[in-house]
C-alpha cells in the first residue's frame, strides 16, 4: 500500500470528491449540467459526455490535493484517460489526490427497510485492475429507510463481508450505509447503524481499517465515537439530497468528519459555462466544502 496516500488518507485537511455517477445516476447528473436526454443518441454518447465533465472537473485548476483528499471513480472512468494518463494515474500523479473505484452493482430490492446490494460477480478482477492502475481503495453503497434491527445488520454484514475481500487485496474498503434522508425513522435508524458498525468494527484485526462514508445525522457529534475508532481510518460524510449549504452546515456539526459530496461539488456546474465561469465556480464550491469539513 502506498504509505503517502495512506497518510494523506489518515490526517490531511480536505475532503473526497464522489465523482462515480453510474448507469442510473448519469442522465440527472447531466441534466443537472445543462445536458438534456436530447443531447446524445445512446449509452456510449452519454458516457462519452460525462466524461468530459468529469475530465472538466479533473483538469481545473481548482481541483487539487491542496484541498481535495481523494477522488471516488466510477469503473468505466478508471478505464479512460485524462490528459494522456489513466484516471487514476492521472489523479495521484498530476494532482496529489488519491483515487478511489465504486465497486458495487448497485441496490437489490427493498426488504426488511433496507436495499443491500446487488451480487458482485467479478469482484477480484475488478480489484486487482484497480491495484494495478494504482487505486488506493473502494467504494460500496447500501441504502437503509427505516429503523429495522435485521435489515441494518444485514446491509452492515455484508458491507464488512466485502470489504475483507477488498482488504485482501490491500486496497481500503469505503463502507457506505447510507441513511435515507427523508427516512420517517432516521435518528432511530442513525443509533440502530452506529452499535452495527461497531460490532463489525470490533471484529476487524488490529492491522486492519476500514474507512466509513455516513449519512450526516441528527444529532450532533453522533459520529465521534466512530471518528475515534483504531480500525476506522477515515470517516466521510454523504450529502444525500441535502443542498450544498444544508450538507455544509450538518457536516460542521460532526468533528473529525469530513465531506465526500457528489451532487452537492458539482452543483451550478454547467457545461454552457465558460473555462473562467466554470474554474471560478467550481473554487467556490470546493472552498465551501473544505471549510465546512475543517
Amino acid at each position: 500500500m502506498n504509505t503517502e496516500m495512506l497518510d494523506k488518507m489518515a490526517t490531511a485537511p480536505g475532503f473526497i470528491a464522489a465523482l462515480d455517477q453510474s448507469g442510473g445516476s448519469t442522465p440527472k447528473a447531466l441534466r443537472l449540467y445543462g445536458i438534456d436526454e436530447s443531447g446524445y443518441a445512446d449509452e456510449a454518447e452519454m458516457f462519452d459526455l460525462i466524461h468530459q465533465m468529469r475530465t472538466r472537473i479533473m483538469t481545473s485548476p481548482a481541483f487539487t490535493g491542496d484541498r481535495i483528499l481523494g477522488a471516488i471513480l466510477f469503473e468505466m472512468t478508471m478505464e479512460r484517460q485524462v490528459e494522456g494518463l489513466g484516471a487514476a494515474e492521472y489523479l495521484w500523479q498530476q494532482k496529489r489526490v488519491v483515487p478511489f473505484l465504486k465497486v458495487d452493482k448497485g441496490l437489490a430490492d427493498e426488504a426488511d427497510g433496507v436495499q443491500v446490494m446487488k451480487p458482485i460477480s467479478d469482484l477480484d478482477d475488478l480489484l486487482s485492475r484497480a491495484k494495478a492502475h494504482g487505486v488506493f481503495g473502494t467504494k460500496m453503497r447500501s441504502v437503509v429507510k427505516l429503523a429495522d434491527p435485521a435489515g441494518i445488520g444485514a446491509v452492515v454484514a455484508q458491507q464488512f463481508g466485502i470489504g475483507l475481500q477488498i482488504l485482501a487485496h490491500g486496497l481500503v474498503p469505503i463502507i457506505e450505509p447510507e441513511i435515507d434522508i427523508h427516512s420517517p425513522e432516521k435518528a432511530k435508524a442513525e443509533d440502530l447503524l452506529r452499535s452495527a458498525l461497531f460490532g463489525e468494527l470490533e471484529m476487524l484485526a488490529p492491522d486492519q481499517q476500514v474507512m466509513l462514508k455516513l449519512t450526516l445525522p441528527e444529532e450532533d457529534g453522533h459520529l465521534t465515537p466512530l471518528v475515534e475508532h483504531p480500525r476506522v481510518l477515515r470517516v466521510v460524510a454523504l450529502s444525500g439530497g441535502y443542498s450544498r449549504e444544508e450538507a455544509n452546515d450538518r457536516l460542521s456539526r460532526q468533528p473529525g468528519v469530513v465531506a465526500s459530496f457528489s451532487r452537492a461539488l458539482t452543483e451550478g456546474l454547467t457545461a454552457q459555462q465558460s473555462a473562467e465561469e466554470f474554474d471560478a465556480m467550481l473554487d467556490e464550491s470546493i472552498g465551501s466544502i473544505y471549510a465546512a469539513s475543517a
